[in-house]
Formats: C-alpha cells, sequence, structure tokens
C-alpha cells in the first residue's frame, strides 16, 4: 500500500470521526463523474415542463448536471446527512382541521443555517489537515444532492423520488463537501423499495406519474412553497390544512421504522408550529409573520404566501364559525390574500360569497381576485338551477 493511499485513507477516516461530533448521522464519498443517469432525467424532466415555475432549474442545468462544471478543481465529494426524524407522528394534524400542517422540516430552526454551519467547521479541519481546497452546499447551489447521496452510498432515492436509508429511513438533510483532495469512493446502496408503493398510494394530488417520477406542479410542497401564484383550483380541497409542504409521502415509508429521533437540539420543533392554529395565523401582519417565522424556514415565502396558504385550509374545515378569520381578507392589500379569502368564504357560506360577489367585481381590479368572485356568481347560479 503506498503512502498516497494510507494517507488518503487516514484522512477518509479523520473526516468521518468529526463529521460524527459534529453531529452528523452519515459521512460518506462519491466521485464527481459517478451521476450516471441523473442528467438525463433531469433534461427529460425539464422537457416535460414538471418543473414547473422553478426557472432556475432550467437555467442551471449544466452546471448541476456535473459538479466539475460547478467547480473545475473538484476530485472528490463527500456527503453528509442530519437526521431530523421527528418524535410525533407528522401526519396527526391532518385529522384537526382548524390547525395548520407544517412540514417537520420547517417546525424548527432553518436547516440551511445550521448544516451550513457544521458543514464550513468539518471543510476547514479538511482544509487544514489534509492542504486542500473545500466548498460547502447545502440546497443552496446547483448541486444534485440525491443523486450524489445515493453514488455515495448514503441511501437510494425511492419511488417518492426523495432519498431513503436504511438508519434513517426518510427523515434526513443532505449537505456536501466539494474538495480538491483525492479519497476513494463509497459503495452506492442499492434500491431497496421492492413492491412497495406506500408513498404513490397516499399522495393526495397524484404529483407520481410513475414510481421514481415527480410532477411538481401538483406536489403540495411546491403548490405551498414555490409556487408564487393562486393553487389551481382542482388542488385546493386536497391540500386540506396543510400550508407549507407536505410529509405524507416522506411518513408512509416502511423504512422509517428505523430511523432515530433527531438527536440535534438546533433542529428541534418548535411547539408553537407543530400545529398552530389557522384562525390566529389568519390575523399575522407583516410584522408578527416575521417575528413567529424567524430564522425559521416557512419565513421564505412571506407573508402573502403563506397567508394564501391559510386561507384555503380555512376553506377546507367546513367549519362556518370560521368566516370571521375570512372576510376580513376580502379587502387585502395583496390579490393573492384576497383571491383565496374569495375562495374560502365560498366553501365556508356560498350565500355569502354571492351576496357580496357583484358589489365586489365594480371595485375589484385584478383579474385573478376578479375570476373567484366571478366563481362564486357561476356556483350560485348552478345551485339555483338544481
Amino acid at each position: 500500500m503506498s503512502n498516497k493511499q494510507t494517507n488518503s485513507e487516514k484522512l477518509r477516516a479523520y473526516v468521518g470521526r468529526e463529521a460524527e461530533a459534529l453531529g452528523f448521522d452519515l459521512c460518506q464519498v462519491t466521485l464527481p463523474d459517478l451521476l450516471s443517469d441523473a442528467p438525463l432525467r433531469l433534461s427529460q424532466y425539464i422537457e416535460l415542463g414538471r418543473h414547473g415555475s422553478m426557472h432556475w432549474m432550467k437555467d442551471t442545468a449544466e452546471r448541476r448536471s456535473d459538479p466539475r462544471v460547478l467547480w473545475p478543481d473538484v476530485r472528490s465529494i463527500i456527503m453528509l446527512a442530519m437526521s431530523y426524524t421527528p418524535v410525533h407522528d407528522p401526519l396527526d394534524v391532518l385529522d384537526h382541521a382548524e390547525k395548520g400542517a407544517i412540514s417537520v422540516y420547517a417546525q424548527g430552526r432553518d436547516y440551511h443555517d445550521v448544516i451550513k454551519g457544521k458543514l464550513k467547521i468539518l471543510a476547514g479541519k479538511l482544509a487544514a489537515r489534509g492542504k486542500c481546497d473545500v466548498k460547502v452546499f447545502v440546497d443552496t447551489a446547483p448541486v444534485m444532492e440525491k443523486p450524489l447521496a445515493a453514488t455515495a452510498g448514503l441511501g437510494w432515492q425511492g419511488k417518492h423520488t426523495n432519498l431513503v436509508s436504511r438508519k434513517l429511513g426518510s427523515w434526513f438533510f443532505l449537505g456536501s463537501i466539494f474538495t480538491t483532495a483525492e479519497l476513494k469512493d463509497d459503495a452506492a446502496e442499492a434500491d431497496h423499495c421492492g413492491s412497495c408503493s406506500s408513498c404513490l398510494d397516499i399522495c393526495p394530488t397524484k404529483a407520481f406519474p410513475a414510481p421514481y417520477q415527480l410532477d411538481a406542479r401538483r406536489c403540495i410542497s411546491y403548490l405551498t412553497i414555490e409556487n408564487k401564484g393562486p393553487v389551481p383550483v382542482e388542488f385546493r380541497k386536497p391540500m386540506g390544512n396543510r400550508i407549507f409542504g407536505c410529509d405524507d409521502c416522506l411518513a408512509a415509508c416502511p423504512w422509517n421504522k428505523f430511523a432515530k429521533s433527531a438527536s440535534e437540539a438546533k433542529l428541534a420543533s418548535r411547539d408553537a408550529l407543530i400545529a398552530p392554529d389557522l384562525e390566529e395565523l389568519a390575523t399575522l401582519d407583516d410584522g408578527s409573520f416575521r417575528k413567529l417565522f424567524m430564522a425559521n424556514p416557512v419565513k421564505r415565502i412571506g407573508r402573502d404566501r403563506f397567508l394564501r396558504n391559510v386561507l384555503i385550509a380555512l376553506g377546507n374545515t367546513n367549519d362556518q364559525s370560521k368566516v370571521n378569520s375570512v372576510i376580513p381578507h376580502l379587502e387585502d392589500e395583496n390579490p393573492l390574500a384576497r383571491g383565496a379569502s374569495v375562495w374560502a368564504l365560498l366553501q365556508l357560506d356560498a350565500d355569502e360569497a354571492h351576496k357580496l360577489a357583484k358589489s365586489a367585481l365594480n371595485i375589484e381590479k385584478d383579474p385573478g381576485v376578479r375570476e373567484e368572485w366571478e366563481r362564486a356568481i357561476k356556483f350560485h347560479a348552478t345551485r339555483v338551477v338544481k
């Protein structure tokens, strides 16, 4: 065995020990040229338009498809995972329509901040020990983290397209360190989904055209987070009380039975965000929204998109007493909120929606909101005919 190999192995072992000390649950190595068919799948995904309004995916496809385009000097890629397995059943809140369902990953401190800080510490130690250059990434650069993690052996991309680990189930964050150090790569993990289709069957909006394929335009996580416009009408009822993301396909994975609860205190859920009251959320102005979601992933969609989601959830409660939380937003400054409030009012009190519709149309200028009011009029006309 050469000195070079011995030093490389020692450096690899050192990185693994330091990663564990920093709270990472998995640490594996891959090489920048092992992405296999992932770039082709990305190209097909974009061609089919399944990325929706996430135009940055098309704009960065070349860099995303080859780590060496992103950084020509990279020789090895260290992929790391940190568990955020919840201690509670994340789907319990779906049985309580008056509460808002916020995805588990967004119930605590923003993982970008927590993990990136730890990655920088680890990368600094690697650079000093290995006398090499490093770059760190956490979901904020054109890096194909899931395919890279799969080639590194952290897990495999399940039928829901998310990474699944035999040790962590579906509940973990990914981060990467690109380095000029030459480290031996780990073996890729085989697919262990078998004939199971639990993640596909549970999806409320049928966002999976086929196993291992996702149409983001139908995904509640996309609709509530990335989507900047009104939520298409066909998906509003299936959204239920999901107001930021969706955990259904992750929670359905049988491999979760092997996952351990997250031990990283800084990622722990905040009680206020596990199942917040929808009526209280509907009272948030911009300032109170920022205060509640300070240092939290929800903050990035802003108060208006978040309120859109909350109002749709209120409309899905089938509780007419919630009307008083909806009506004030018929005059909200933001058309997203106004439009969602019209829809919510129509669900809760169709007669009241019809009564207000004509006068509202006389002053409403936004075409999207006008369409919502016109829908209320048509709905009433249909009921009269019946």
